[in-house]
C-alpha cells in the first residue's frame, strides 16, 4: 500500500496539506533524531475523539492514526528552498493494540512505500551555519519501532501525553482548542495551568540556573525516558530518566552502572554532581559509537544543544 492511498492529505502529497479529520499537533520536547524536522498529524474517524489521561498516552478510538513525517530542509537557513521528506511513520489504533507502519518516500517526492524492514539511504543538507551535513539515514524496521514504544510489553504511542501536548499553539492552548473542536474529551473544569507540562528545551534565550533542571529533565524525559523507566525496555539498568523519577539514585546520581564495560567510558557513576565530564550519561550522549551512544536508535550525530543543557544541569548539581 502507498501512503497516497490513505485519506490523510489533499493535493500534492509532499505538501502534507491535511484532509478533513486530520489535524496537526506540536509537542513541548521533541525527540532528537539527527536534526530531522517533523510534521505531525492525527487522524480521527468521523465523530470520534481522544480521551485525556493525566500521566499516560491519551486513549484513542479504533481507527485513529498518528502520523509523523520526518524531513530535512535543503538549507536550514533558507527554508524557502524546500525540503526532502524521508519517511512517514504511522501508528494505527486497532481493536486491541497499536500497529506501526513505516513508509519511505521516493526521490521524486510524489509518494511513499511501505517498508516493513526499514531502509538506509544517504541524506545531506546545509545546517543553519551553511555547513554541509551528511549521514546514512536509517528508517527503522518494525521491530525497532517496538523497541522504543514498549510499556510493560504493550505497544504505546510516545509524545501523545498531557505533558507533551499541553502548550500554546498561536494564542490558544492546544488541548482546549481540540476540546472545542470535539477532538478531545477533557476532565470537567480542566485547567491547563494545573496540568502536566514539559518545558520546551528549544526556546531561547537559554534557561537560567533556576530553569536548568526543568529544561534538562524535559529533554531527558523525551529522549531517554521512554526506555529508561520502570516499565520500559531499559528498566533493568536501574537508571530512570523519565520526568516522574525524583529519587536521585534511581535518576543515576552517584549510581554505579549495573554492568561495567566500554559503555561506561571508565566513569564510575551515571551522574556525578558538578562534574558532567565524569558522568556516564554525558559520555554516552556524546559518543557516536553505535556500541556506546545513547539513545541506541534514532541518531548517529550527537545533539550539541541537548548536551549543553544536560551538562549545565549536572554542573549546577550540589
Amino acid at each position: 500500500m502507498k501512503l497516497s492511498e490513505y485519506p490523510f492529505f489533499t493535493g500534492a502529497l509532499a505538501a502534507l496539506s491535511p484532509a478533513p479529520n486530520v489535524f496537526p499537533y506540536e509537542v513541548n520536547a521533541p525527540l532528537f533524531s539527527d536534526y530531522a524536522e517533523k510534521a505531525r498529524f492525527i487522524y480521527l474517524p468521523e465523530g470520534t475523539a481522544m480521551t485525556y489521561r493525566d500521566s499516560a498516552a491519551f486513549d484513542f478510538p479504533v481507527g485513529a492514526v498518528i502520523i509523523k513525517n520526518f524531513y530535512y530542509p535543503h538549507d536550514f537557513s533558507k527554508p524557502e528552498k524546500g525540503r526532502r521528506i524521508l519517511e512517514t511513520r504511522l501508528l494505527v489504533k486497532e481493536e486491541k493494540d497499536w500497529k506501526a507502519l513505516e513508509y519511505v518516500w521516493n526521490t521524486e517526492q510524489t509518494d511513499a512505500l511501505l517498508e516493513v524492514t526499514g531502509a538506509t539511504f544517504p541524506v545531506s543538507w546545509l545546517d543553519a551555519n551553511g555547513k554541509k551535513q551528511s549521514i546514512q539515514y536509517v528508517a527503522p524496521n518494525l521491530n525497532q519501532c517496538k523497541g522504543c514504544h514498549s510499556y510493560d510489553g504493550q505497544f504505546v504511542p510516545l509524545g501523545i501525553t498531557a505533558r507533551q501536548l499541553n502548550r500554546l499553539e498561536g494564542t490558544e492552548n492546544q488541548l482546549l482548542a481540540w476540546q472545542k473542536a470535539g477532538k478531545l474529551s477533557l476532565p470537567d473544569h480542566f485547567n491547563p495551568n494545573a496540568a502536566p507540562r514539559l518545558a520546551d528545551y528549544r526556546l531561547k534565550p537559554r534557561p537560567t540556573n533556576n530553569e536548568q533542571q526543568s529544561t534538562a529533565r524535559a529533554y531527558l524525559d523525551a529522549n531517554c525516558g521512554h526506555c529508561h523507566n520502570p516499565h520500559g525496555p531499559a528498566s533493568t539498568s536501574g537508571m530512570f530518566l523519565d520526568i516522574f523519577e525524583n529519587n536521585p539514585e534511581r535518576l543515576g546520581v552517584n549510581k554505579p552502572p549495573v554492568a561495567a564495560g566500554r559503555g561506561s567510558g571508565k566513569a564510575r557513576f551515571g551522574i556525578v554532581p558538578g562534574k558532567p565530564a565524569e558522568s556516564i550519561l554525558v559520555y554516552r550522549m556524546e559518543s557516536n559509537d553505535p556500541g556506546i551512544r545513547m539513545p541506541e536508535l534514532g541518531r548517529q550525530l550527537a545533539h550539541k544543544e541537548g548536551l549543553e543543557l544536560v551538562k549545565a544541569w549536572i554542573k549546577e548539581m550540589k
